[in-house]
């Protein structure tokens, strides 16, 4: 039986995280329907010997140098050969042990693309909350790519897209490609499902939170490209206004 599901993920100097997501996808059940790939992008730390200490539930391994988490990812798809294509990366981890039921049942339903919520978790695995109520990002009930003209809506982890019409990511972004990616993959949808349920559980801090300032200036350029000039300089107008008020309302904290 051919894999119905390709789940893939990306390490790199994850020795801290690494262990959490490969057990995360292993309590999913050993089941034909899957296979799960990691890249990493040869990692110095003690990453690869937890990666093998699992090795007989990991269908690729991959270790070499690479041009960043996207090229990484990139890495990821021409490897896979399942039907969808999840990523769950280091430290990320799926929302519960039954979410793949959840997947699978979808996919039986032949839709594009497959999104839902993701779970806000911290260093420590603290729950923070749900990513729509933590944050001003609610998914619309009508979700196309037009709903990310105001921020990205869907948490990368909680993106689930047919194989077939999944793009390579654009290099040209370091930190951003991701937004860019899931816009491109909804301008080909034809059919998305929105589950009820919690996909990921996310780990909050990562390379775009650790450098806002550039990874701004790409969603600016990712949503001008999408979007044009104008509109996208009126969009985050509203974003920082909506952001402020956000924030206001929870004592000065985003989340």
């Amino acid at each position: 039986m051919s894999a119905k599901l390709s789940i893939i993920t990306i390490t790199y100097q994850a020795e801290k995280f690494v262990e959490r997501t490969i057990q995360s996808v292993i309590s999913q059940g050993n089941r034909p329907e899957i296979e799960y790939i990691i890249i990493d992008g040869a990692s110095k730390d003690g990453t690869l010997a937890l990666i093998e200490k699992y090795r007989a539930n990991i269908d690729i391994i991959v270790s070499e140098p690479d041009r960043g988490i996207y090229d990484a990812m990139n890495k990821g798809i021409q490897q896979a050969k399942g039907d969808y294509l999840i990523f769950m990366n280091a430290g990320d981890c799926f929302a519960s042990n039954h979410t793949l039921d959840s997947l699978l049942e979808a996919i039986n339903n032949q839709p594009d693309v497959i999104v839902g919520d993701a779970l806000f978790v911290d260093l420590a695995g603290k729950e923070l909350g749900l990513r729509s109520e933590v944050t001003p990002h609610k998914i619309p009930a009508n979700l196309s790519w037009k709903s990310f003209q105001y921020g990205m809506v869907i948490c990368h982890q909680s993106f689930i897209v047919k194989r077939s019409i999944a793009p390579l990511y654009d290099l040209t972004y370091r930190l951003s490609s991701d937004i860019d990616w899931e816009i491109h993959c909804l301008k080909r949808s034809k059919k998305t499902i929105q589950l009820a349920i919690p996909i990921c559980r996310y780990l909050t801090g990562g390379a775009s939170v650790q450098n806002l300032k550039r990874s701004w200036q790409e969603r600016f350029q990712v949503m001008e490209r999408h979007f044009g000039f104008w509109h996208t300089v009126i969009a985050h107008l509203i974003i920082v206004t909506r952001g402020l008020f956000f924030a206001l309302q929870k004592g000065g904290k985003y989340w």
